[in-house]
């Protein structure tokens, strides 16, 4: 009688590896495939495009070109090296965020274009309004950061601008001559809706199998803070930047530097009291300095100067608090996107539904700044939870947090011992 001799751990440690290799080549095969048919989809739909040469000789005129500058420097470094605080997924926050950038922009001018004027005419305004859609994806990949594949990455890109074109457009009707909101520096259009597509997508998708690479070093952690300083100076052309030249725009230029200050000086003296080292610690620091810009967002062209201090100062206080102590969404939201960008998103909200009660001559009606926050909450929750779904189909890596899953790395990258890949 001969009994079958079981595998030996080495060899059954080889075919798993040989299997998890395998579903990654797939998922990398579909994000090529994907990845180029998009692109193509775009190319073939700007066969139509014209440029809308109407405002072409404000360009020298105007700070068009620096705001629009402003924003893509915010984009690509800021969010990228913002997200490069995990130890070992440096390559994936500044590549994937430069990825989505460049898909994203293209996808968000074509999409808001065609929803909201039938046609594909195209300025510097178009290339703006791209750039604040891909902000709303890069908030969300904060919270998914190291917990998907590049096809879920491209995925999402697609998915999530037609949602927030739809509510932009559709919802908040800002095209319309008459928005349901003012809204200059995106805090409900941008923050709000990207922070709870992205949170209520992690809730779907469910904590990571493996966490294990979730962490800092201390060279991340600087790498993190050039990312944080770069959106600290280039903040105000993303509040300001689609406004028309003139007092509101120069109004919101300085307000965003007030709120920005205030939350700043905040985050800083507030930290060491929360925290139970009561040491100042990097993840408050990196993030919530930046909070002021998100609250202000809503009011920087109707609030005077100590609106726009008291502004910053509660979004700094509250995100603060939420990086410390992570009251909610903490067991699945990588960078914190609830405490920089949902929570102070809210509070702007709220700040921008108060205005016409302390400055009567703001324009905005109470009620439907409300009303307007609140279905764009329902609507990214929503859209969000819908694309978890269609994420969780795609299958995730197992092996999160860590570049060599899809990268070809150095030697030096830090490692941990492979565990594969699921479809959870």
């Amino acid at each position: 009688l001969h009994l079958p001799v079981p595998p030996q751990p080495a060899a059954l440690e080889a075919r798993v590896r040989a299997g998890a290799t395998s579903i990654i080549d797939m998922s990398m095969a579909g994000f090529s495939v994907l990845g180029l048919a998009a692109q193509g989809v775009i190319l073939a739909l700007f066969w139509n495009a014209e440029f809308d040469t109407t405002s072409f000789d404000m360009t020298d005129k105007s700070s068009v070109y620096n705001y629009y500058v402003g924003v893509a420097l915010m984009m690509f470094v800021g969010f990228g090296y913002l997200m490069t605080f995990l130890k070992a997924y440096g390559l994936g926050a500044v590549g994937f965020t430069f990825f989505i950038t460049c898909l994203g922009v293209q996808w968000a001018i074509v999409v808001e274009a065609y929803m909201a004027k039938a046609k594909l005419t195209i300025d510097f305004m178009s290339l703006l309004n791209g750039n604040f859609g891909v902000a709303a994806v890069l908030i969300s990949l904060g919270g998914l950061l190291g917990k998907i594949s590049p096809l879920q990455v491209c995925v999402v890109t697609l998915v999530e601008l037609a949602c927030y074109c739809g509510n932009k457009v559709y919802v908040l009707k800002q095209y319309a001559e008459d928005p349901v909101i003012a809204d200059c520096g995106g805090t409900i259009i941008i923050h709000v809706f990207g922070a709870y597509f992205g949170l209520f997508c992690c809730k779907v998708l469910g904590k990571p199998s493996n966490d294990a690479l979730n962490g800092s070093s201390y060279v991340s952690d600087l790498f993190s803070l050039v990312g944080t300083v770069f959106l600290w100076l280039f903040w105000p052309s993303f509040v300001a930047g689609a406004l028309p030249p003139g007092d509101g725009q120069t109004k919101a230029l300085i307000n965003t530097v007030l709120a920005l200050l205030a939350s700043g000086v905040i985050t800083f003296a507030l930290t060491p009291l929360l925290e139970s080292s009561k040491k100042l610690t990097m993840v408050p620091i990196q993030n919530a300095t930046l909070a002021g810009g998100v609250s202000i967002g809503a009011t920087a062209n109707l609030v005077g100067p100590f609106g726009a201090v008291l502004i910053g100062c509660l979004a700094g206080a509250l995100s603060t608090y939420g990086f410390v102590k992570a009251p909610l969404f903490g067991d699945v939201d990588t960078c914190g996107i609830n405490n920089l960008h949902g929570m102070p998103g809210i509070l702007g909200g709220l700040a921008s539904a108060a205005v016409p009660f302390f400055y009567k001559d703001a324009g905005t009606i109470a009620a439907q700044q409300a009303t307007g926050l609140g279905l764009t909450l329902v609507v990214a929750a929503v859209t969000g939870s819908l694309t978890g779904f269609l994420l969780q189909a795609l299958g995730s890596p197992k092996d999160m947090f860590t570049d060599e899953t899809f990268w070809e790395c150095a030697e030096d990258v830090p490692k941990e011992a492979p565990a594969g890949y699921s479809r959870a």
